[in-house]
């Protein structure tokens, strides 16, 4: 994980040696191996390396290639046999930035869709005086711009981009609907302005132009079948271990979650496999468990246990639960994507700096989105609209009548939500688990309805797959979250999706969905796969329950706190929360009634990022004349500091 930033001025003006150094010192924590720097014609470019590879160790960066192309890179390349072979002009020592560099030089833009990993790179060419932005096709890696007709400005952290740029910003109040919600649009940042890359695009930034292009998509037409469960299993075997050695690839010991459920278990299992094989290229693996004990519906001790007695050592155990501990439960969880309060650090993550400290981890594995892309969610409607779209009707009711005795419904049930699902949202209504909570101001979720429901889409009848559209629909859920996630610094680490491997999603986005799920088989070709492998009581067991009383606890102590300052909501005046209503939602919880969580904490947290942002003077209010247009409830927020990312 490197560090970037880059500022063109288009008239070649340089920027004074004042702003350079401080962009610096706020990179400084993000990178604190190396640096770099160019300087030419008005462009001007920082690097700072944070390196989790042998090879990145000989970096130069910025990378100038023999034309006086400029690449900067933060990335970790996958495929890099496979695009030497190829390019025939790079070492095979070389760095992951030289390759890509030689292959933009040998395949222009074409080369970003062969760059397998997880990376963010920009590339300043002198010659067509042009700046490529991309991002790999996931989105795991930040990179954002600012861009006007004088200059563009671009980095890997927002805080240079807001806080260096001598002007004030609004904040995005489409960003803060999908926080609300199921995350922001994945191009979306804090501030309206200040855009972030989109996953598996480009932008092309010239003098007074800026086009964003897609340069890769899965493709909707790729099948995979085989004759036998047996070749499914043995296919998926072989792209689960690669997409894990792939991000085995560090000159540090590696770290990896392990919580007790299925994909973290299975990531921590196959690499201890690949480590044992292959023990002399490959990093030692720790792991680190966090549960509550005093919490019978989550209490994950006695499943990972079961792994660490597979692999014969114990790893780091993190008590949490208590509500001095929410903070760090909300940064490990999905809940990353969070404002920064300036609050002391719990006992918990101050563990788990001491964790990563002591043992020398500098890359974390994550299990996120293996429940998501391998069948975790047990629906037959994305089947069942399959075989409506081909007219398979005889393959249809035979599916209809398995499936309403597992699930113990009537077959016109299943049936009926099948085919809702072909209609759009204002003809078929939005689930429950969607809806905007009603302690949202109504005028604010009026105009942002789309984001605060998750950007529901509806599956068309003719194209695509009913399945594919519902993969790329799930998929691009995932890279909104990531897209919110927090850059780790402090401690500074590397966190790798193994699950989110291009190659293992190319294979599960091309076989039957019957391999996926089977009815009353959750998980069932993962499951099947991985016998022998992952524990049998891992395999085997219900999904993992989500604890519920700690959160309550936590919600009820900071509204206390909230409201004992006597002061009023921000968020209540700037017409995003209903101050009364999410008063009675807090008591609600605290009577055991059922709320909805994941928002409440969310709206807390975004309180306590406008509070800090107000304390130190930094959060100032427009008149409402000043943006009619943009207003919500009379008012409008104007931000001079950054919404941590």
């Amino acid at each position: 994980m490197n560090a970037q930033f880059g500022r063109w001025n288009f008239a070649g003006e340089p920027p004074p040696e004042s702003y350079m150094q401080e962009i610096d010192t706020l990179l400084a924590p993000l990178g604190p191996d190396e640096s770099g720097a160019f300087s030419n014609a008005g462009v001007n470019i920082i690097y700072r390396a944070f390196h989790t590879t042998k090879e990145s160790h000989s970096e130069t960066q910025p990378h100038i290639s023999r034309s006086g192309v400029v690449t900067t890179w933060d990335g970790r390349l996958d495929n890099r046999s496979e695009l030497l072979r190829d390019l025939r002009t790079a070492r095979a020592d070389a760095p992951d930035v030289a390759i890509v560099a030689a292959a933009y030089e040998e395949w222009g833009t074409k080369c970003l869709a062969r760059l397998l990993g997880d990376w963010a790179m920009s590339i300043w060419n002198p010659n067509t005086r042009s700046l490529v932005l991309a991002k790999d096709f996931v989105g795991a890696r930040h990179l954002c711009y600012l861009f006007d007709t004088n200059q563009v400005t671009w980095s890997t952290n927002l805080d240079p981009l807001v806080l260096c740029a001598g002007k004030t910003f609004a904040l995005d109040e489409e960003y803060v609907a999908g926080w609300f919600s199921f995350f922001p649009a994945a191009h979306l940042t804090p501030y309206s302005g200040i855009h972030a890359v989109p996953p598996s695009s480009f932008v092309l930034l010239q003098p007074g132009r800026c086009t964003i292009k897609k340069y890769w998509e899965f493709d909707p037409g790729k099948r995979v079948r085989y004759l036998t469960d047996s070749e499914y299993e043995e296919h998926f075997r072989t792209a689960f271990r690669q997409a894990v050695e792939r991000r085995l690839r560090s000159d540090t010991p590696i770290l990896a979650e392990l919580s007790g459920g299925m994909d973290s278990s299975s990531i921590v299992c196959m690499a201890d496999n690949i480590i044992a094989r292959d023990a002399a290229e490959t990093p030692r693996l720790d792991t680190i468990s966090c549960y509550n004990h005093s919490d019978p519906d989550w209490n994950e001790h006695p499943y990972f246990a079961k792994v660490e007695q597979m692999r014969g050592r114990t790893g780091c155990h993190i008590v949490v639960g208590t509500p001095e501990s929410t903070a760090f439960e909300l940064e490990c969880g999905t809940f990353t994507a969070t404002p920064a309060t300036g609050a002391r650090p719990s006992d918990a993550s101050r563990q788990f700096a001491a964790a990563l400290a002591s043992q020398g981890n500098r890359v974390l594995l994550s299990g996120v989105g293996g429940d998501e892309v391998t069948g975790g969610v047990p629906t037959p409607a994305p089947e069942l609209m399959d075989f409506m779209a081909r007219a398979r009707l005889a393959t249809l009711a035979r599916q209809l009548k398995v499936w309403a005795l597992n699930k113990r419904k009537p077959w016109f049930h299943l049936f009926f939500a099948a085919v809702r699902g072909f209609f759009p949202a204002s003809v078929a209504g939005v689930p429950k688990y969607m809806r905007p909570v009603g302690w949202l101001n109504s005028t604010f979720v009026r105009r942002y309805r789309a984001a605060l429901t998750g950007y529901p889409s509806r599956v068309k009848l003719l194209g695509p797959l009913p399945t594919f559209q519902e993969n790329m629909s799930t998929l691009d859920a995932l890279r909104r979250q990531l897209a919110c996630l927090g850059l780790p610094s402090n401690p500074l680490y590397e966190k790798r999706y193994p699950f989110l491997d291009r190659t293992l999603l190319e294979f599960l986005y091309a076989i039957p969905r019957e391999q996926l799920l089977r009815p009353g088989q959750r998980r069932s070709l993962m499951r099947r796969a991985l016998v022998g492998i992952v524990p049998d009581d891992i395999l085997n067991r219900k999904r993992k329950a989500f604890s519920v009383r700690s959160p309550i606890t936590s919600i009820c102590s900071q509204w206390n706190s909230l409201r004992g300052t006597n002061q009023q909501l921000i968020s209540h005046a700037l017409g995003f929360v209903n101050a009364n209503a999410f008063s009675e939602e807090v008591e609600r919880a605290r009577c055991g009634r059922d709320v909805n969580l994941v928002a409440m904490l969310r709206a807390l947290l975004l309180e306590s990022w406008l509070r800090n942002m107000r304390n130190q003077g930094i959060l100032k209010r427009e008149s409402p004349s000043a943006h009619s247009s943009s207003t919500v409830s009379g008012s409008r927020c104007v931000l001079t500091e950054p919404l941590s990312r």
